[in-house]
């Protein structure tokens, strides 16, 4: 793989505010019947149990007819307390990026590759697993604690790389997905 190749593997499909600014009806649209999330820091902060509104949207998905599963480097024990009120599958300690958990997530959704997408807010994890495993993704702005100053520095190359993403032939490869750009 050259430079340039390494490079492009980190870049998302799409870039949205969160997963609630997420338009999953033109997903739907647009042949997609699989949603495979990452948890902390994508649906709730870290470490956090699913809210409402979490649990409200996972009925959505099911509702508008998606298949969803939890695709996480957690434990067992926190993957249950958050899906407490979810009706969702889920795999733990995915050891991502590595494509293994994702093809794996395929099988139990019982679909392809160019039916599901991915959600999450890494970068080096959610999206270049995604990417490797030939999976469309979307990665969503991490949900980071009110003030919270340090973020990480891979937070901060995910911010450079993001920019040069908006520039390149990689940028909104789905069209656009997000319906309202100021829903958190």
């Amino acid at each position: 793989m050259c430079e340039f190749d390494m490079i492009t593997g980190l870049f998302p499909y799409e870039y949205c505010e969160s997963v609630f600014s997420i338009d999953y009806q033109k997903l739907y649209n647009m042949g997609y019947r699989g949603v495979m999330f990452d948890l902390d820091n994508t649906l709730v902060h870290h470490g956090e149990n699913a809210a409402p509104q979490v649990e409200e949207l996972f009925a959505r998905l099911h509702k508008i007819g998606f298949k969803t599963i939890l695709i996480t480097d957690n434990d067992e024990e926190r993957t249950k307390r958050f899906i407490k009120s979810i009706d969702t599958p889920y795999i733990c300690d995915a050891g991502k990026p590595s494509p293994t958990a994702y093809l794996y997530a395929l099988q139990i959704l019982k679909m392809s590759k160019s039916q599901a997408i991915v959600i999450g807010d890494q970068m080096f994890k959610d999206i270049l697993g995604a990417n490797n495993s030939g999976i469309a993704s979307v990665m969503v702005k991490f949900i980071k604690t009110p003030g919270e100053f340090w973020i990480g520095w891979r937070r901060y190359l995910e911010f450079l790389l993001l920019f040069v993403w908006r520039m390149t032939k990689y940028y909104q490869r789905l069209g656009g997905i997000e319906w309202n750009k100021n829903v958190t």
